[in-house]
């Protein structure tokens, strides 16, 4: 499969993922709106101020797009394992949606401006709505599990609030490391390549992670595969993050949904290619590059200037080896686990399109 197959794949998985969460946090939320038959409220609910606090923004934000490719992760492993895609749909949008709530806290968190080529959430809705939405987004789509209660084994569902719960506390740590990090209260000449992977693991591995052990755990699969194709996830994941950096100082077109090139140096964010170059430049342009991240400056001029000083120590070009040699990795320890087939070729096809992908 090429390029162009896996981004039809992706926009075909992504109108059946946000039908599916249509179901569960429907546009326009009322009395028969399936949430309230699963937690039914004691007394009188005001619609109006939940659809203006909760729906109404939620789908703002999704409805600006997204490429959907953790819960298309999702029902490819199930599919290899065994399964049939549509029996995990409702399953494979609990990642999803957590996603998204991460990324309208992150944005507060980072002060950004722009995202997906709009305005942040916050920005448009105000601070209390985007805080209590992003949060809300971080449970609300485990009610799949109270709703599909009948239908899967109680030991299955226990297994799956447990990677929740994991995983959830994975994705904080990684939040805390990152911000840590670009606010400057470890010093990054301190950081190695490790600690870089180690704060991907958590951050941007954790929601792949949750989406292949889910997977594998709806097929029935026993512990080893469950843990194995969560690494593989885990490695795909820290691959994608990898490219995100790449492409936010390279990729013009991928910037223009970020409010421009090199967003994560105004951020002063500490990526792979920055440990990398502050591990081989000399003292004078290590300084530099260290004096313009903490200044978080919007200057094209200075961005640039951090940019070719991680061009000359060959950083760009490091950080896709290592992306690359990680997707390899992961599907090696894979490859002789999954039956051959169609499902197998689209999720190899899948992993390398998310580090080649220039949006």
């Amino acid at each position: 499969m090429g390029l162009l197959d896996i981004e039809a794949y992706l926009e075909e998985t992504a109108k059946k993922v946000n039908a599916c969460i249509e179901k569960y946090i429907p546009r326009v939320l009322s009395e028969d709106s399936l949430l309230f038959k699963i937690i039914p409220p004691r007394y009188r609910l005001d619609f109006d101020a939940l659809n203006k606090a909760i729906s109404e923004p939620l789908w703002e934000f999704l409805d600006r797009g997204g490429k959907r490719w953790r819960p298309a992760l999702f029902l490819l492993i199930y599919e290899a394992l065994g399964g049939k895609s549509e029996d995990a749909l409702d399953f494979a949008i609990i990642p999803e949606i957590i996603h998204n709530g991460t990324l309208i806290a992150d944005d507060i968190e980072d002060s950004s401006e722009m995202r997906r080529g709009k305005p942040c959430t916050y920005k448009i809705y105000g601070l209390d709505i985007a805080i209590n939405l992003s949060q809300a987004m971080y449970f609300l789509p485990i009610i799949v599990l109270s709703d599909k209660r009948n239908e899967i084994p109680v030991e299955t569902a226990r297994r799956l609030y447990e990677v929740f719960v994991q995983e959830m506390i994975n994705l904080s740590l990684g939040q805390a490391i990152d911000i840590a990090w670009h606010r400057g209260l470890v010093p990054p000449e301190t950081l190695c390549e490790e600690h870089y992977l180690q704060m991907c693991a958590y951050k941007t591995g954790t929601l792949a992670r949750m989406s292949a052990k889910m997977a594998a755990i709806l097929a029935g699969s026993g512990d080893e595969v469950i843990s194995r194709v969560g690494g593989f996830a885990e490695s795909i994941g820290v691959a994608f993050q990898i490219q995100d950096d790449i492409l936010d100082i390279t990729g013009e077109e991928f910037a223009k949904g970020k409010g421009g090139l090199g967003m994560d140096i105004t951020e002063g964010k500490i990526t792979l290619m920055v440990i990398y170059t502050l591990r081989r430049a000399s003292r004078e342009d290590g300084l530099e590059l260290l004096r313009i991240l903490r200044m978080h400056t919007g200057d094209e001029s200075l961005k640039m200037k951090a940019i070719n000083i991680m061009r000359k120590y060959g950083a760009i070009e490091y950080a896709r080896n290592v992306a690359s040699r990680l997707v390899e990795e992961g599907w090696k320890n894979i490859d002789g686990l999954i039956p051959e087939g169609e499902p197998k070729k689209k999720i190899k096809a899948f992993a390398e399109y998310l580090i080649q992908r220039k949006i």
